[in-house]
């Protein structure tokens, strides 16, 4: 069995809401699987879904390039070390190159960006190297989406670059395209609409819902059409036509929408997925005077 450690009561608790106790029996229970733990807890109704971008735990910056006729968009991470180099002119500048390189031209994938010039005969990976090398952190280009439409592209980026949207319509405005992309910044919607939702996640949750109507002590038998009921909720969770505009709570997204259709959207949250090294001053102060 896995050693549960404090912090990892910690972080179960900051991702569940749960009580210290709850999340060390489940973390007990599961072995020390974190995923498997925000599971137990909210099999037995005391979490709620946890965010699948779990902690944010890098700096540095989204950033997005539309064209001027709204018909090609970029949205490109570039992370570095420290929030103070995330705001320095000369990374900023950079992030900003990438991502228009990005909306002009066409990736397979990271290394074929890194590999192709911007600069006369300088490569991207060139760039970063030199940025590095001037600002003294680590700085790497870590994800990058683009669009082309006949419709129109619109970006929204949230509080300098912690987060940010690139979003396409079947057609519509700039405003209204804007209106869309703040939605998926402050809703963080999964899918477009219930039939582009994740086969697997929605089994996923129709699981954790069997579970908790049976914790509740209802009978098997109308167990699945309880599951069927509450599954709407979850719909309208995580489904951007379905979700409450947050500019007028009277009205969805589908509502502002009326005609138009959202294509395509993207939304990148800064360092999401990425585990910061934690650092034990204490242990390293001790591990110097053992020297």
């Amino acid at each position: 069995m896995a050693q549960v450690t404090a912090g990892m009561v910690k972080d179960l608790r900051e991702k569940t809401g749960a009580g210290m106790m709850d999340c060390k029996k489940a973390l007990a229970e599961t072995d020390g699987d974190m995923q498997k733990a925000i599971d137990y807890l909210r099999e037995k109704g005391i979490a709620k879904a946890a965010k699948k971008s779990g902690r944010i735990a890098a700096e540095g910056a989204v950033t997005a390039f539309v064209s001027d006729d709204g018909k090609l968009g970029a949205l490109v991470e570039v992370n570095c070390e420290t929030d103070f180099t995330a705001n320095n002119e000369n990374f900023r500048a950079l992030a900003k190159k990438v991502t228009e390189h990005v909306a002009k031209n066409n990736f397979a994938d990271i290394d074929a960006l890194g590999a192709s010039k911007i600069e006369g005969d300088k490569t991207v990976a060139d760039l970063v190297t030199e940025a590095t090398a001037t600002i003294g952190e680590k700085i790497s280009v870590r994800r990058f989406v683009k669009y082309a439409t006949d419709g129109i592209i619109t970006s929204y980026i949230h509080m300098g670059g912690k987060i940010g949207v690139l979003v396409e319509l079947s057609g519509g405005s700039h405003e209204l395209g804007k209106d869309v992309a703040m939605q998926i910044a402050a809703a963080n919607p999964s899918a477009i609409d219930r039939n582009s939702v994740d086969a697997a996640e929605l089994e996923h949750e129709k699981e954790i819902l069997r579970k908790q109507a049976l914790e509740e002590g209802k009978p098997e038998k109308i167990v699945e059409k309880m599951v069927e009921g509450r599954i709407n909720k979850f719909y309208k969770e995580v489904c951007l036509v379905e979700q409450i505009f947050v500019k007028d709570n009277e009205k969805t997204v589908k509502d502002i929408l009326k005609d138009v259709k959202v294509l395509n959207f993207t939304r990148y949250q800064l360092g999401e997925g990425i585990e910061k090294k934690q650092e034990d001053f204490a242990a390293e102060v001790a591990a110097q005077l053992k020297q």
